[in-house]
């Protein structure tokens, strides 16, 4: 049979469960990517849907993806359309029998996997999908979806007590090769694709953020491995500064270029040959929490990207543009934001920490509709994963699954997290003179201290919000 497998944010030959699917009875397999325009255009608030850094991450894993395939004797059909159109030709063409894909959780893309059912069913292919982006498998929860827990903890601890990981598929050793008269593969796209020009992080980035599946098990490899810093990761996770105060993982799970029943597997391994601890066991606990995000995208579908989110809650928010786009551009007046969002605009990536601080402040303390922030990370990260992004976003709100409904005060965090304002003088060097005892509030400074480190607030940097003294009151009566 000559069977076909859609790649979509599975970019990888390791634990693939929808690639064993297809070579069960394969006597030809065509792999496909297909760039859809749709994830190429702009947001409801006009932000590009995917931006530079997540585009050349793509093409990198692409590349390495077509690369590892030929390795096996097969190659990758990379093309642009919509899948539920190209996908039934493709099976006309090259009398393909069966198709195979990993299923995704929100509606926008389980309406082409609908729609594409459909098509296939009216020209008699079969499809087989798969369930393959989190940690347990849907299959195996000890409840029904739409009878999840709305509180993390209580999911945790079922998931934790009644169900199983499940074992890893294992990476074929070779491949059969494409359907007879498949000649060209089509090209990886270029410069200006769709209107976005691919970028690579700048040199201040944490890391550079190699996209493929080589570079994701490297880089599992080092972090775990070769730098042994899997026993401290519970104690440094939190950090904001430099490469390996955490795993880094996220990009690479986020386009399927590393399994998290790998990682699982690995830390596993790791604790029976090196040290099982707190930390051992907290890089599963984050994993469990990105699972959790997908499945409360199942049980609430559109719900999770209402203004007034899965708890329907309705706030009266704000659509100051103005303000925005401070936010955006890193001009608050606040340290601890602007560095933060100078990072996620040089290189696509933020520390959870800073997530946490940046969606706080933009809901809680200025009160613009969360929505707005959610849009921006998609389309700036490098690591954006639909149901993690929109999932935090409406937590960090007050219209998700925070039953505590917290917010952050910014400038304690700042000091509790960064303390000697390294990571703040990394991302704004304006700062680099101001004594550690100012730099999470340069505003306190008097003047005179001000201009003996060449700030002028107010002028120079940090460029004000309408007012700067009513936002760090407004910090200062605010919790966690």
């Amino acid at each position: 049979m000559n069977t076909l497998l859609w790649f979509r944010n599975d970019l990888r030959l390791h634990d693939n469960e929808a690639l064993h699917i297809t070579l069960e009875n394969a006597d030809s397999l065509l792999p496909v990517y297909i760039f859809d325009p749709r994830q190429f255009e702009n947001t409801p608030f006009g932000f590009p849907k995917t931006g530079p850094f997540r585009l050349k991450f793509l093409i990198d894993s692409l590349l390495d993806l077509r690369a590892n395939l030929r390795a096996k004797g097969s190659d990758l059909i990379i093309l642009q359309g919509k899948p539920e159109e190209l996908i039934p030709e493709l099976c006309k063409k090259y009398e393909i029998g069966l198709v195979s894909y990993h299923e995704e959780a929100t509606h926008e893309e389980t309406q082409i996997e609908d729609a594409l059912d459909e098509a296939l069913e009216a020209i008699n292919v079969e499809v087989d999908s798969a369930w393959g982006a989190t940690l347990f498998h849907v299959d195996d929860l000890p409840m029904e979806i739409d009878q999840l827990p709305d509180v993390f903890t209580a999911f945790r601890k079922k998931a934790e007590k009644y169900s199983e990981i499940r074992e890893l598929f294992e990476t074929p050793e070779s491949l059969p090769g494409l359907p007879k008269g498949m000649e060209e593969s089509g090209n990886v796209p270029g410069e200006d694709f769709f209107g976005i020009e691919p970028d690579r992080p700048s040199k201040r980035s944490v890391l550079p953020f190699d996209g493929g599946e080589t570079a994701a098990l490297k880089r599992l490899e080092t972090y775990f491995w070769q730098q042994d810093l899997l026993k401290k990761y519970k104690d440094t996770r939190n950090g904001m500064l430099g490469a390996d105060y955490s795993s880094k993982f996220s990009a690479w799970l986020a386009n399927g270029t590393i399994s998290p029943r790998f990682i699982y597997h690995e830390v596993k391994r790791y604790e029976s040959e090196r040290k099982k601890n707190n930390s051992t066991y907290w890089l599963v606990f984050e994993l469990i929490w990105r699972d959790y995000f997908r499945f409360i995208a199942l049980k609430y579908g559109r719900k999770l990207f209402y203004t007034t989110g899965i708890k329907g809650k309705r706030y009266e928010w704000s659509h100051d543009t103005d303000a925005f786009r401070k936010w955006a551009n890193a001009e608050t007046g606040i340290p601890m934001i602007d560095a933060n969002m100078r990072e996620l605009n040089e290189t696509g990536f933020m520390s959870n920490r800073g997530r946490q601080n940046v969606a706080s402040f933009l809901a809680k303390c200025l009160n613009i509709d969360w929505r707005m922030g959610a849009e921006y990370f998609e389309s700036m990260l490098i690591d954006y994963d639909v149901c993690s992004n929109w999932g935090n976003w409406a937590y960090n709100s007050g219209v998700g699954n925070d039953p505590r409904d917290r917010y952050f005060n910014i400038v304690g965090q700042g000091k509790r997290y960064d303390g000697n304002g390294a990571y703040i003088r990394h991302w704004l060097p304006e700062l680099k003179q101001v004594p550690d005892e100012y730099i999470h509030e340069p505003h306190r400074m008097n003047v005179g201290q001000q201009r003996n480190v060449g700030l002028e607030i107010g002028n120079d940097y940090p460029f004000p919000m309408i007012n700067l003294e009513q936002a760090y009151r407004e910090i200062e009566k605010r919790g966690d």
